[in-house]
């Protein structure tokens, strides 16, 4: 298989126990209006990117640590204590990984791991 036949990360999905509450909230956290809103699936636009919501049958809190969506930001600080302020809990305090590259995670209120990082090496194709 070519590498071109790999397009990238399009869509990252959050599993939430109210819908309505996490499309509020996750409106509020990223500051932007979903472009899809519909009971069985709410969408929003980050940056070029899909960050979805699916409701679940089975509505829990306690999710395990699994793959982490890093969410790019500019100012690693000021957002996760963005975040934090919209009713997120700590997960991971912003740190270095190497150089000026730094992580921090939040979980929202359903149990589900946000990332954010700051990368300025990152440049998106043309």
């Amino acid at each position: 298989m070519e590498g071109k036949n790999i397009l990238g990360l399009r869509t990252t999905i959050y599993n939430v126990g109210d819908i309505n509450a996490a499309k509020k909230w996750y409106a509020k956290a990223f500051g932007i209006a979903p472009y899809w809103d519909e009971s069985f699936y709410v969408g929003f636009n980050i940056g070029g990117y899909e960050l979805g919501l699916l409701p679940e049958e089975s509505p829990t809190t306690d999710k395990k640590d699994s793959v982490y969506t890093y969410w790019g930001v500019n100012e690693i600080e000021k957002v996760y204590s963005h975040f934090l302020e919209s009713g997120a809990t700590e997960h991971e305090k912003p740190h270095s990984v190497g150089g000026p590259l730094m992580v921090a995670s939040v979980k929202d209120p359903w149990g589900n791991v946000v990332g954010l990082i700051y990368n300025p090496a990152f440049k998106l194709p043309d």
